[in-house]
């Protein structure tokens, strides 16, 4: 049965129904009643959807020192790092959205060929319907409510799905979204996978999925049944090329930053470094001295520092200090760092060197705050080691020659790529950001979003003198002429 209880929303002391699990029959209901609201959303014009951007954007600052402290319960992350990596890039995609809705949602026109003289061509957006979000818990607000802004702004119904590895966060959408949308338009449920499996049997319009590899297959087998369409936010294994005029000081500086943030719990986290083995130790010594910099603290303390965060849980806690295990008893040297404790699931920021291709931690996605390396002789090897190994969802080279650059990128496949920087592709809305293959079907930020949220119908209007009438059968002579001539001239 239905599981629920009568709550208070944090910032208002409004009554809010906070339901933690759902039967069958609840899923059915609410999925109906969205299915109905989903035909009337289809005639919606923009500045209805701007309306509801609006509310949106105001609910999220209203509730931000709630997600703050939401955060903070569930894994200890600090309200600066909330600040920067949860609410400031929700915030810019609703407003990239207001800002272009409008231009988003114009019929396109497109050219039309000479065999079809007199018609027009045109390309309109419709939204999707009834879609479902199931979100992930290393970014459990921004990856919940971004692309909830996105299904608003084409049109859609939303039912969302937050991580139950995040609960308090959970329940600050929850409370959060009840104040501005019914649940017939946008519907959280929290629980757990069960939830999830149920959320899976109904026939969507579109699923939005950002989650490890694994599920994602899941989602996918799932969404077949149905030939639901999908969007599958992966991750994988991101590697970072430093060549051998990088600028050792900033790279340190650069990878430990986009390494350490959210304690390496990021899908576009740099999974593995690629180095010369002639420059390890120089960027040992600047990724030591730019990490103390960052959390003002030697190792043996950074358990004290308010801007590092946790592992989520003991689960992942276990997995990822496996996989140092696992690196050492292979030959690893721990090189910085290495501090565990399973009472807070604190793994400290650790560099590994001497890492062997065949240990784990150069199998699996890391997600958390472990970096290791491995040195090449040739640049050639560094792209070797990155083929070999499915499509990652980023990939970051640090080089001062344009043409080394150039030289990667055209012998490798990824879903983004930074040149001299990690992690920032994603603030650009108007990047597509989404992986390939293993780390991901589909993108999303900007224009990208509406569009995954949307279906691009084809219109073709035709005069009532239509050419194509001259191919009409029967399939005379004169008929054989105009088709040969047609194909010889004009196709």
């Amino acid at each position: 049965m239905t599981q629920a209880t009568l709550t208070q929303a944090p910032t208002t002391g409004k009554p809010v129904i906070q339901t933690k699990s759902f039967t069958p029959s609840d899923i059915d209901r609410i999925f109906k009643a969205q299915k109905a609201k989903a035909l009337e959303l289809r005639l919606s014009n923009f500045k209805t959807r701007i309306t509801k951007l609006k509310k949106l954007k105001d609910v999220v600052l209203k509730y931000q020192t709630e997600i703050q402290k939401a955060l903070h319960s569930d894994f200890k992350k600090s309200s600066g790092e909330v600040d920067i990596t949860e609410i400031l890039p929700t915030v810019a995609e609703i407003n990239d959205a207001i800002r272009h809705v409008k231009h988003w949602m114009r019929p396109k026109n497109v050219m039309t060929p000479p065999t079809l003289l007199g018609a027009t061509s045109r390309i309109i957006y419709e939204p999707k319907g009834v879609c479902l979000i199931i979100a992930p818990w290393n970014y459990p607000f921004h990856l919940a409510i971004a692309p909830l802004a996105a299904a608003i702004a084409a049109g859609n119904t939303v039912m969302l799905k937050p991580s139950e590895f995040t609960p308090h966060t959970a329940d600050v959408i929850k409370a959060m979204l009840s104040e501005v949308f019914s649940e017939e338009e946008v519907a959280v449920f929290e629980g757990d996978v069960a939830v999830s499996t149920a959320l899976l049997e109904a026939p969507f319009d579109h699923i939005f999925f950002t989650g490890s590899t694994p599920v994602g297959k899941i989602v996918m087998a799932a969404a077949a049944k149905n030939l639901t369409s999908v969007t599958l936010e992966l991750g994988g294994k991101s590697p970072s090329i430093v060549a051998e005029d990088a600028d050792m000081k900033v790279a340190a500086e650069r990878i430990m930053w986009g390494k350490f943030l959210n304690a390496g719990q990021t899908c576009v986290a740099p999974d593995y470094l690629l180095i010369p083995e002639s420059k390890v130790d120089e960027f040992v010594n600047n990724a030591k001295e730019v990490t103390e910099s960052f959390f003002k603290s030697k190792p043996e303390n950074f358990t004290a520092s308010p801007d590092f965060c946790r592992i989520v849980n003991a689960k992942n806690f276990g997995r990822v200090s496996s996989y140092m295990d696992d690196a050492v008893k292979k030959g690893a040297h721990i090189a910085y760092g290495g501090e565990v404790r399973s009472s807070d699931n604190f793994i400290s920021p650790t560099i590994l060197t001497h890492v062997s291709l065949d240990a784990r931690i150069m199998e699996d996605e890391i997600f958390g705050p472990l970096l290791p390396i491995v040195t090449y002789k040739t640049l050639d090897d560094a792209i070797h080691i990155i083929n070999e190994r499915p499509k990652p969802l980023a990939l970051y080279i640090f080089t001062k020659k344009s043409r080394t650059s150039k030289y990667v990128l055209r012998r490798t496949s990824s879903g983004g790529a930074v040149i001299n920087d990690v992690i920032l592709h994603l603030v650009n809305p108007n990047l597509p950001f989404g992986g390939v293959n293993h780390s991901g079907h589909g993108s999303y930020h900007g224009l990208f979003g509406f569009k995954t949220f949307s279906h691009e119908r084809s219109v073709l209007q035709t005069p009532k003198a239509s050419i194509a009438k001259l191919m009409y059968p029967p399939y005379s002579s004169f008929v054989r002429l105009i088709v040969r001539l047609t194909t010889k001239f004009f196709i």
